[in-house]
């Protein structure tokens, strides 16, 4: 009998290795897997990427996908330091280091992995309180990574990266904080205009200073004020003082000349 036998199970969830009947069995491993063989339940070796034939009975193959992986950790119901329900869901970036442990030494070495990162959030979560979990979100991922990756790296998987996508608060605990963030906001916003209003009236108190020291500065200004384009310029006049026109100034010389000669 010949059978040709070309495995899809990378996506599998678990790690039962893929029967074959035949005497004749031919396998197809692809260039990102590794396969594992075995004989009677037994194993025998790990085969490379390619073609490859195996003579006999009783032999199934197990395909391990050596590539990048990225699965996320669902939002569970998680108590802080402080005693605050939260929701907080990761993700997690792992990459096959040894196929055949993985194989070996779990059952399913995805929910097993699935399994110690919700323990390990559990306990970082619930040693801090809220306010450090929202400040060093960043930090609690390292914090996360550095406590996972020496249990996968037990069951030969190497865990490159964990990020914390959401931290999700009670609905009242959103609107306490919204409050919160607005009122420093606010206060900000107050603080950065009475900075502006005391620069100003420094600068001010320091130009009276400089005028009070210097009569001169006070022409000086007044000239450029007047130079100035687009300004109007008011002059103050005393009291009962009546502008001539050319024509009456004309007749007053005429008049007076008149009055000497006579």
């Amino acid at each position: 009998m010949n059978t040709d036998f070309l495995l899809m199970n990378w996506n599998g969830n678990c790690n039962e290795p893929a029967k074959v009947r035949g005497f004749r069995n031919q396998f197809v491993v692809r260039e990102f897997e590794s396969g594992l063989l075995y004989r009677y339940g037994k194993f025998q070796v790990r085969l490379p990427s390619g073609r490859h034939v195996r003579w006999g009975f009783g032999y199934a193959l197990a395909l391990v996908d050596l590539r990048k992986q990225t699965f996320p950790v669902a939002g569970q119901e998680v108590l802080s330091a402080d005693n605050v329900g939260l929701k907080v869901s990761v993700a997690v970036t792992v990459q096959m280091a040894e196929p055949l442990k993985a194989m070996h030494e779990v059952q399913d070495w995805r929910a097993h992995l699935y399994s110690t990162v919700q323990i390990a959030l559990r306990g970082l979560v619930a040693s801090q309180p809220v306010e450090a979990l929202l400040i060093q979100r960043l930090e609690l991922g390292k914090q996360l990574l550095a406590a996972v990756r020496p249990e996968a790296e037990k069951i030969g998987v190497t865990v490159q990266a964990t990020e914390v996508k959401d931290v999700m608060f009670p609905g009242d605990l959103k609107k306490a904080f919204a409050e919160v963030l607005r009122a420093k906001q606010e206060g900000q916003a107050a603080l950065e205009r009475a900075r502006g209003e005391s620069a100003a009236l420094r600068n001010l108190a320091n130009a009276a200073r400089l005028m009070e020291s210097n009569p001169a500065l006070q022409n000086l200004r007044l000239i450029q004020s007047i130079s100035t384009a687009g300004n109007t310029l008011v002059m103050g006049l005393p009291t009962g003082f009546v502008p001539l026109k050319a024509g009456q100034a004309k007749r007053s010389d005429s008049t007076e000349k008149g009055t000497g000669a006579e």
